[in-house]
């Protein structure tokens, strides 16, 4: 199996060819990834007539606590770990190639935000500093440095000299991006009032107990009060996949081309939509040497276009770090 094909192909899917490289993904993976292969089977799947996405079964991201998720044998160059809180147990991602999350989220930017060259890079996101082996802030550290600008970079809980350096930038009228963890975005917010007219302010999400929990209407209405802005962008990912979505306002989200969601009955998983409204399954192309197909937790409604809305998180499911109430 050449991956070297697969991987030039991911990065330049058209919608058109998206389920055909989809499914030739899940062939690939079902062939040579042990935990999703006994997973399909326990289903009593027929896999030789998935013919659609809709048909191809969805790892539940539970497993990503519970197994070592790898296609193909290989020893992993990094193992990035959801944050969950003390009283959970943390995700692991097994990441053969860091090159494939680095073209993903680098492809990403450049196609909702331009040239990261074009922009200073603000970080705050000081619960993820404070552990090791976090695919956001590996994300933000690389787009900090290829920025090149001088005052980007992260600024943990240095809030006096982050409003000092946002006012230097916005004196300068230079394109600026806080990408922040919720918590901290709304102390800082709070903390120091401004105006921003050149700043884009994204929230990954995350309260995890900092803060008493607020639905994404709420967070959003407080940032555009207090920073005088006229919206919030978004960031929608997790630790187990190598892909993002970004909204750039009203939470609306939309995906990356090598990235679909879907969703699925919450009474009848099998069941799967392209649209509607359901319990969001995950298709992340980039995701080659683990899993492809995720059943996640969250519950969304999924648009003509392809776009979503996240609506919340259903029962029973862990409180983790990217995770953010909404209605």
């Amino acid at each position: 199996m050449d991956t070297n094909g697969f991987v030039n192909n991911i990065f330049s899917v058209t919608p058109q060819k998206f389920s055909q490289l989809a499914l030739e993904v899940f062939r690939f993976q079902y062939e040579n990834n042990e935990v999703y292969k006994t997973w399909v089977k326990n289903l009593n799947v027929d896999v030789a007539g998935i013919q659609m996405v809709e048909q191809i079964p969805f790892l539940p991201v539970s497993l990503f606590k519970s197994a070592e998720i790898k296609t193909t044998a290989f020893e992993a160059a990094t193992i990035f770990e959801s944050s969950g809180t003390t009283e959970t147990i943390n995700s692991q991602h097994h990441v053969k190639d860091l090159g494939l999350y680095r073209q993903s989220f680098l492809n990403g930017f450049q196609q909702f935000y331009g040239d990261v060259r074009d922009w200073c890079i603000l970080g705050l996101l000081p619960s993820y500093l404070e552990r090791s082996n976090s695919s956001l802030v590996m994300m933000v550290d690389e787009l900090v440095k290829r920025s090149k600008h001088p005052q980007s970079g992260f600024y943990l809980y240095n809030y006096s000299e982050l409003h000092d350096v946002l006012l230097e930038l916005e004196k300068r009228q230079q394109p600026a991006l806080l990408i922040g963890v919720t918590f901290a975005l709304l102390d800082f917010a709070e903390a120091f009032p401004m105006q921003l007219n050149y700043t884009t302010v994204m929230e990954t999400g995350g309260m995890k107990g900092r803060r008493e929990e607020l639905i994404r209407p709420q967070v959003h209405a407080i940032l555009q009060t207090q920073l005088g802005i006229n919206k919030v962008h978004a960031e929608y990912g997790m630790t187990e996949l190598l892909s993002q979505a970004y909204s750039n306002g009203e939470g609306i989200f939309s995906s990356v081309p090598w990235m679909k969601v879907l969703v699925r009955d919450e009474d009848d998983p099998l069941h799967i939509k392209t649209q509607g409204r359901g319990v969001v399954n995950v298709i992340d192309l980039a995701n080659l040497y683990s899993c492809s197909f995720i059943a996640t937790d969250d519950a969304a409604n999924v648009y003509p276009d392809g776009s979503f809305k996240i609506l919340g998180r259903v029962d029973n499911s862990d409180v983790r770090g990217c995770s953010l109430m909404v209605v």
